[in-house]
């Protein structure tokens, strides 16, 4: 059974993160994980990557008839690819340069696509992104920013429940990875489990932020959200 302390500081993080992912399509791991991480360590990243499972289905409980699901499909693809880098990358590559380098590459591509007229998501990026998503989101537990550019001009409703589809399937699919390499401890899942109450909190109390969102303010809002868990990233790797 987690600690108290746990429960306490992580289960506020995860109370916060479920708010902002409830609200912009991700948000979890950009709160959560840079704590649990810090005073956390042997927690990570099963802890985060289960409470990443079941935050998602509360909201495809309500919107998942706007999911891209034809999207998806290409950006599944990139994810099962992506998601042995990702394990290799936790065994073999110092935490603090991997953080600086998803970090750095996160903000290169929200510099390129902030001020674009439209980011093309095609085959070739979908694929890419699902790539990508699936290293960091494994290594790191924060794998939305890449897929969320890619949707950043659609409405509310369908940024939060495509990513919100990526978000439970993309999990699933590292907490297996991991733990078939002997990477998922025990207490890690048993962590995650016990976030659950709080990130559902946070889901039931983002309602009135969603709606102020979707009246033509979520694209500004998911950026700055993409932009900070970059920022976040390297901070962390920095410090």
């Amino acid at each position: 059974m987690p600690h108290l302390d746990f429960l306490l500081v992580g289960g506020l993080a995860a109370l916060l993160g479920a708010v902002v992912q409830s609200s912009v399509g991700l948000g979890v791991g950009l709160v959560a994980t840079p704590i649990v991480t810090m005073l956390f360590p042997a927690l990570m990243p099963g802890s985060i990557l289960v409470a990443a499972c079941v935050l998602p289905l509360a909201t495809l409980a309500k919107e998942v008839a706007h999911a891209d699901l034809k999207g998806l499909g290409w950006a599944f693809g990139g994810r099962l690819a992506g998601t042995p880098l990702g394990v290799w990358v936790v065994a073999a590559v110092p935490a603090r340069a991997l953080g600086a380098a998803i970090g750095g590459v996160v903000l290169a591509a929200l510099a390129t696509t902030a001020w674009s007229a439209r980011v093309p998501r095609n085959p070739a990026t979908l694929v890419t992104a699902g790539l990508v998503a699936g290293a960091t989101g494994t290594a790191s537990a924060i794998g939305g920013p890449p897929i969320a550019l890619l949707y950043q001009r659609e409405s509310g409703p369908t940024v939060r429940a495509t990513l919100a589809v990526f978000f439970t399937v993309g999990a699933l699919i590292s907490l297996v990875t991991l733990a078939a390499v002997g990477r998922l401890p025990f207490r890690q899942v048993t962590a995650g489990l016990a976030l659950t109450p709080f990130v559902l909190a946070g889901f039931a109390a983002a309602g009135p932020l969603r709606r102020y969102l979707d009246a033509g303010r979520m694209r500004t809002a998911l950026l700055v959200v993409v932009g900070l868990s970059a920022v976040v990233l390297v901070v962390r790797s920095l410090v």
